[in-house]
């Protein structure tokens, strides 16, 4: 690993324990459920169970039971899309998607306020659906939101100078399908709003972005951000569902102001899956056209995404399918377009990897059907488009400015690595053997982008405090990430410290208000970590003026002394410590701190190579992962034990969208796969020991070479194991078959494909 050259005495990346894990396993640390201030009222939310229906009357007896007409609060929809998708924060009227709040009741206690919830009664009339994202804009489907005119919210074309599929001598065409997924993260939704006894509110609650939250909790409730305190504890995962602000927030939030009373709501699991956005939700239209030798002419490629009953920014995500469209191979012409539908069905979020997934999955499944098409190896057509190495930035006809790269350098590695000879001879064996266990081999190599997704910078400050320790105040907030270990070795390298001596503040909105963007899009090391970075050697300049006029020495001959301060060179006693440097700093005015805010001049794009094997038993249609391979590439990896877990998680979900997930609705928008006994996500069983290692190609764009590595995992697994299976299927007949391939699934398409021989 090459480090970027820094004034520090030790290099960045010592894989150091993570500083999160004793308090987390000894059990000392609080999630929001365990916060309960005296006085606490608990919140039970009263949910549409018809897909889209009139309000006709509401029946209860409940003296705490509150509706849109008590409260007459909107949402504010994303700024891209019209104001007639606003939200109201209760139902209005109307409500479009099982699960869309109607009414909250409060009580004394958690059970309580849900067993007087189950006794409100809501009568519906029901009104027509539209469900299938496909027919949404058809003239004879029903317009969710009238003032809108249609259900489209939102669209984006890409045009070409001339037909992408003229010159072809082959053509390949597909309908492919990103099923929903729910995200399941292991702690659901949850919040505490309590007043601060002057008109303000004190609100622990999970979220991925606290200034966010706090930016609209008091935008909607027209207070002062200033009196709104927002901040974070213990968090059970996000994956980008987390990182919207909910209606339930406003309503606890607005009641708590309301009452002078703490309120808190923390989520079933039940109404976790059916009401937190859910992630994918898009179908494809692709055509790839080539010549004989498999050389690419042109892709044309329509993306429609579901947007579920309210759209979050998420309905915009099709622009970054679109971006990826290319992938890592130099295609000459690209034509896209990119559409988001309302429908009766649960709102659609950023889930980990937000646009991406879609577009890399399309992309190689389209590259797995033009090597059946021409009896090629799949590697070999890949090789032949992949663009060649580039260390300066490279445009793509997408438009995409990708930073830097090496993918058949990756793609070799990850080759000899899985030992790709071995592979196809014992698949070859069992093919020969008539095996009624089949192998098969796939891989994907794919390309995200980083940060884009979110506002390209990032606040990070360092202060030296009077004891001597070190302060770092970052504008993200850690549910998993380890920033606490990352960022403190980080700045311990650049003051040559123990990472020990080294504070990191986060998720309080009143320690650090200057949190740009969420903790998402993989941005925090490539923002934050550069921003800290260039603070602690601000702070270190400005210690070094201070050391030097202190030891009457030069500037230039002072150097850092280990877990102590500066000193001469060559001159052992000559030390002046950090908490003696704070105290000179605070003398001058000038206290030894600096908050710095970077800016990306564009997004980086991570890169890697994934190798999946399976076993498919050909009478059960039961697939089974093998191996699974995964090289990728992020730049410069600072803390290599955080960043194996980050492959190891995103790769889990890949797979789980693979094999396993898949949030399903009937025709009519009622939920089918409302608890965890229907929706199914892998085991620990289920996935073999993941081999990862790691390829660098330093990014150009941010001083510490760094690119994203929390979702490449996600993006790169879910087709390399579509391959691996498909390799089976594919000698059975059956080319293509969309996601998730589970047994039953895979059962019934080689049923079919062995009727129809």
């Amino acid at each position: 690993m090459t480090e970027p050259e820094s004034d520090r005495g030790t290099p960045t990346g010592v894989g150091s324990n993570r500083r999160e894990d004793p308090d987390l396993l000894r059990g000392v640390r609080s999630f929001v459920s365990d916060v309960c201030p005296p006085g606490t009222l608990h919140a039970a939310f009263v949910r549409s169970t018809v897909p889209h229906g009139r309000i006709s009357s509401i029946e209860h007896d409940e003296e705490m039971l509150f509706t849109d007409g008590d409260l007459g609060l909107d949402l504010a929809a994303v700024p891209l899309f019209s104001n007639a998708f606003d939200r109201p924060v209760l139902a209005r009227g109307v409500v479009r998607y099982v699960g869309d709040p109607v009414a909250v009741v409060l009580a004394d206690s958690p059970r309580e306020a849900r067993d007087r919830a189950g006794n409100v009664w809501v009568d519906f009339e029901l009104l027509p659906v539209a469900t299938d994202p496909d027919l949404a804009l058809d003239p004879d489907q029903p317009v969710l939101f009238p003032e809108a005119g249609s259900n489209l919210v939102w669209t984006k074309a890409l045009s070409a100078d001339s037909d992408p599929l003229a010159g072809a001598e082959v053509v390949v065409t597909q309908r492919m399908v990103q099923q929903r997924l729910a995200p399941v993260p292991m702690e659901p939704s949850a919040i505490v709003a309590e007043p601060d006894g002057s008109g303000g509110l004190v609100i622990t609650m999970g979220t991925q972005h606290p200034q966010g939250a706090r930016q609209t909790i008091s935008g909607t409730l027209q207070l002062d951000p200033e009196v709104v305190h927002v901040t974070v504890p213990a968090m059970g995962g996000g994956f980008g569902a987390k990182g919207v602000t909910y209606p339930e927030h406003i309503v606890v939030a607005a009641l708590a102001l309301e009452l002078g009373r703490p309120v808190s709501w923390v989520e079933t699991r039940t109404e976790n899956l059916i009401n937190m956005v859910h992630g994918r939700g898009q179908v494809q239209y692709a055509e790839l056209g080539a010549k004989r030798d498999g050389r690419l002419v042109g892709l044309r490629v329509r993306y429609r995404d579901d947007a579920g009953a309210y759209p979050t920014v998420a309905a915009s995500l099709g622009s970054y399918a679109m971006e990826l469209s290319a992938g890592v191979y130099d295609i000459p012409v690209v034509e896209a377009l990119a559409e988001s539908v309302v429908t009766n069905r649960t709102p659609i979020g950023a889930y980990r990897g937000a646009g991406r997934p879609e577009g890399i999955q399309m992309i190689e499944r389209m590259m797995d059907l033009l090597a059946l098409e021409l009896d090629m190896d799949p590697v070999e057509v890949r090789r032949r488009n992949l663009i060649p190495a580039f260390h300066e930035p490279h445009r793509t006809a997408t438009g995409a400015l990708y930073d830097s790269g090496d993918y058949e350098g990756t793609l070799d590695a990850a080759l000899d690595h899985a030992d790709w000879p071995a592979l196809t001879a014992e698949r070859l064996r069992r093919i020969e053997a008539a095996d009624p266990v089949q192998m098969g081999i796939g891989l994907s190599i794919y390309v995200e982008s980083n940060i884009g997704i979110a506002p390209p910078r990032e606040f990070g400050a360092v202060a030296v405090a009077d004891d001597g320790r070190i302060i770092v105040r970052i504008g993200g907030s850690s549910h998993g990430q380890g920033h606490a270990t990352t960022f403190a070795d980080l700045v311990s390298g650049r003051f040559d410290v123990s990472p020990d001596r080294v504070a990191v503040l986060q998720s309080d909105t009143r320690l650090v208000p200057e949190g740009i963007g969420p903790t998402a899009a993989s941005r925090s090391l490539q923002l934050i970590g550069s921003s800290a970075a260039a603070a602690a050697d601000e702070v270190i300049a400005h210690a070094r003026v201070l050391a030097a006029a202190h030891l009457e020495a030069s500037a230039h001959d002072l150097v850092l002394v280990p877990d102590a301060g500066l000193g001469v060179a060559g001159v052992p006693d000559s030390v002046v410590g950090w908490s003696e440097l704070a105290a000179l700093a605070g003398q001058s005015g000038q206290p030894l701190s600096a908050e710095v805010a970077l800016e990306s001049p564009g997004s980086t794009y991570a890169f890697g190579v994934h190798i999946a094997v399976v076993d498919v038993e050909i009478e059960t249609g039961s697939v089974r992962l093998r191996r699974h391979i995964a090289f990728d590439d992020c730049g410069n990896v600072v803390n290599p034990m955080l960043a194996a877990g980050q492959v190891h998680g995103a790769v889990v979900q890949g797979i789980g969208q693979a094999l396993f997930e898949g949030f399903r609705f009937d025709d009519d928008g009622n939920p089918l796969t409302a608890t965890m006994v229907s929706y199914q996500i892998p085991a620990a069983g289920d996935v073999p020991l993941i081999e990862s290692r790691h390829t660098v190609t330093p990014s150009p764009y941010n001083p510490l070479g760094a690119k994203g590595v929390a979702e490449g995992g996600t993006v790169g697994a879910t087709p390399a194991v579509h391959s691996a299976v498909m390799d089976v299927l594919a000698r059975r007949g059956v080319p293509h078959l969309d996601l998730p391939l589970t047994p039953a699934r895979v059962w019934e398409a080689l049923r079919r494909a062995n009727k129809s021989v």
